[in-house]
């Protein structure tokens, strides 16, 4: 009897130790498909931040008032500081205490330099080496061709980082401590130097930098911030190693190309378009006038500062800013949109197609056919995403379409710049300009990658088909 009883006892204990052991083994099999699926690992890491943060700007303790903001709030709050996006439902300099500001401000540098390169830091500090799949995680977060130098690459956009933040604090607080005090003014500039370099938007005095449109320094300050977190790292690496124009790569040539030409035409756009509206304009100096035209041109690409009251520009000029927040800033930045890349390389295959040319090329250098479609691949997805997500938000809000397609916009180019709609969105339209942000920031090639990383191979070579196009 007593061996009778030893076996019925066992058994249960034998199956569970079987399930247990099944259940580490599928555990272990998910964590290494995620691990070995880059995207993935972007995809889930900027969610379970995003999670984290909205959990913590969910507390009562972060408020002013002592009150919970509700939790679909805090999400979106959190979403728009990891995707360094800036688009609010509260006012943060009035909703959030120093506590709350601080953890957005952690979830901006996050965000903005990406949750790898945090998450290599520490064995990086402790002297231990990054494996295999780590770098090629990091490949895929800085996006860049080779896992050649990564690491190496790694440190500079660190050093380089906070080099940069730090130069803007200091040129900041010249301004902003003589006006705030010792102790909020030195706030004020780490917390808006960071923001800005990250091209997250998000400001802590209430009104972006309105009241301050006038003064050179800041909107100097600003924009250089701006400009140089939207370039790229790998830019920025080239641009202090190689310091001539001739001898950067192509890449890096167009990024330069066209982020100054995107400047120059939106701040001419901007200046036109609002020279003469009483709302915006009008009422200032020519020298004020003309600042204020580069800084929304620059900033309509990456962040979401403001020197102008948006929602009272002309729908015109609401175009040109959502052509401009479209195109967003540069691979391998933290800056959200199409990339100027992408748009660059359109506009020459455009022109090499109108002059007949065999294959589109610049500088002296042919651009392969994978990038060009690459390049369409993208364009298509982003278009058809807007299309889609505005499409659905002029039916579950009341607002113009212009003002929705613009807050979509801002949203997938994590821009932040809102023409006064995103705090009377309803919860499905916050749930909506949630996913344009999460999508903005990670890219839609990137999401799409990360459900099916894999290319099929195919054996089978069709006849061509001729199309006619036009």
């Amino acid at each position: 009897m007593g061996h009778n009883v030893t076996v019925r006892k066992g058994r249960p204990l034998n199956l569970f130790m079987a399930r247990q052991k099944q259940r580490t083994e599928m555990l272990q099999k998910m964590g290494n498909q995620i691990f070995l699926n880059p995207p993935l690992f972007l995809l889930l890491g900027f969610a379970a931040i995003i999670l984290l943060g909205s959990i913590f700007l969910s507390l009562p303790f972060v408020t002013q008032s002592g009150h919970s903001i509700g939790y679909l709030n805090a999400l979106f709050t959190a979403a728009s500081a990891s995707c360094v996006t800036g688009l609010t439902v509260v006012n943060t300099a009035k909703t959030f205490n120093f506590a709350g500001k601080l953890i957005i401000l952690i979830l901006i540098q996050i965000g903005g330099l990406g949750i790898m390169t945090f998450a290599t830091l520490i064995p990086m500090i402790i002297g231990q080496k990054n494996g295999l799949v780590t770098r090629q995680i990091l490949k895929e977060q800085l996006n860049v061709e080779s896992l050649t130098g990564i690491v190496r690459l790694l440190r500079y956009v660190l050093t380089f980082t906070f080099i940069v933040e730090g130069i803007g604090v200091i040129l900041l607080g010249i301004r902003f401590i003589p006006i705030f005090g010792l102790k909020k003014g030195t706030w004020y500039a780490i917390f808006h130097s960071i923001s800005a370099f990250c091209n997250a938007g998000f400001d802590v005095m209430g009104d972006s930098i309105y009241p301050l449109r006038d003064d050179i320094l800041i909107n100097v300050t600003l924009m250089a911030l701006v400009i140089i977190g939207g370039l790229g790292f790998f830019v920025t690496q080239e641009i202090i190693r190689k310091r001539k124009f001739k001898l950067l790569s192509t890449h890096a040539k167009i990024v330069l190309l066209m982020s100054g030409i995107l400047i120059l035409v939106g701040a001419l756009g901007f200046l036109v378009l609002e020279f003469n509206n009483p709302l915006t304009l009008a009422q200032e100096k020519t020298h004020v006038k003309i600042t204020q035209s580069f800084f929304q041109s620059v900033v309509a690409r990456t962040a979401g500062f403001y020197s102008v009251p948006i929602p009272a520009l002309r729908d015109s000029t609401a175009f040109l800013l959502i052509l401009l927040m479209f195109i967003g800033g540069s691979p391998g930045s933290t800056a959200g949109g199409l990339k100027t890349t992408t748009f660059g390389v359109l506009i020459i295959t455009t022109i090499s197609t109108l002059k007949g040319q065999a294959e589109p090329g610049i500088f002296n250098k042919h651009i392969p056919i994978r990038t060009i479609r690459k390049a369409l691949s993208l364009v298509v997805v982003s278009i058809g995403l807007i299309s889609l997500i505005t499409f659905i938000l002029t039916m579950t809000e009341k607002d113009s379409f212009i003002n929705l397609l613009f807050e979509t916009v801002a949203a997938y180019g994590t821009v932040g710049t809102s023409r006064g709609i995103t705090p009377s969105l309803t919860p499905i339209g916050k749930l909506l300009i949630i996913i344009m942000m999460y999508s903005g920031r990670l890219g839609p090639l990137t999401l799409g990658m990360a459900i099916s990383n894999r290319v099929s191979p195919s054996h089978i070579r069709y006849p061509e088909a001729n199309i006619t196009i036009g």
